[in-house]
């Protein structure tokens, strides 16, 4: 049995006729959004994902990837990476005629998909910069990681079971890592103005936000 079998045949019938209706990208897309926003300091496979509606960006970003391969894309993710000062992020990946494109769960509006435009990962990566910023305002965006092909944990049985999830996320460390601005750049970055500010949080979950230490 294929790793999508097996998370087909864990799938009640309402639940695969969900998972049967989903023919894109954008499709997938829809169906994260759909999930409320988890604060929660676990991870849910995407079975659990599925069957709880919620999600952080880990939990979204392997749903997603999961729904991914059974449309038949293979369930890429990529990491990016910020500063000291935010949380990272992490997106599955898809690629249509040799341009990627994203989906991803997030408590940001512009954090979310992209459109398979991007002839390259880090023009992908490039394109959410504007909208990676914390709560002081700053834009933290820094790197990203080259993509994962979660086939290789497969073993784990990350599709169906939250047991493995910690070797999913250790794997992310192993990852190479890719930096998108020189010192020079970061020391010229201004802060996000007050109108794009508040029109990334719409909706967002207060307590999944980062905070700097000591405050609340």
């Amino acid at each position: 049995m294929t790793p999508t079998d097996e998370f087909l045949r864990h799938l009640t019938a309402a639940e695969r006729t969900q998972v049967r209706r989903l023919r894109t990208p954008a499709d997938v897309q829809a169906m994260v959004d759909s999930f409320t926003y988890s604060s929660d300091p676990f991870y849910r496979c995407p079975l659990r994902t599925l069957r709880d509606g919620l999600a952080h960006c880990f939990d979204g970003a392997l749903f997603a990837a999961a729904a991914l391969r059974v449309i038949g894309f293979p369930p890429l993710v990529l990491e990016m990476l910020p500063n000291q000062r935010d949380d990272d992020h992490i997106l599955a990946l898809y690629k249509i005629d040799g341009h990627w494109g994203a989906i991803a769960k997030s408590n940001f509006v512009g954090l979310r998909f992209r459109e398979p435009i991007h002839r390259t990962l880090r023009e992908l990566v490039l394109s959410y910069f504007e909208a990676y910023y914390n709560v002081e305002r700053e834009k933290t965006l820094r790197g990203y990681t080259l993509p994962m092909n979660l086939t290789s944990l497969d073993r784990t049985r990350w599709m169906v079971s939250d047991d493995g999830l910690e070797e999913v996320a250790d794997a992310f460390d192993r990852l190479r890592r890719m930096r998108l601005l020189t010192p020079a750049m970061e020391k010229r970055l201004q802060l996000v103005d007050p109108r794009s500010y508040e029109a990334g949080l719409q909706g967002s979950v207060a307590a999944g936000l980062w905070r700097p230490a000591g405050t609340s």
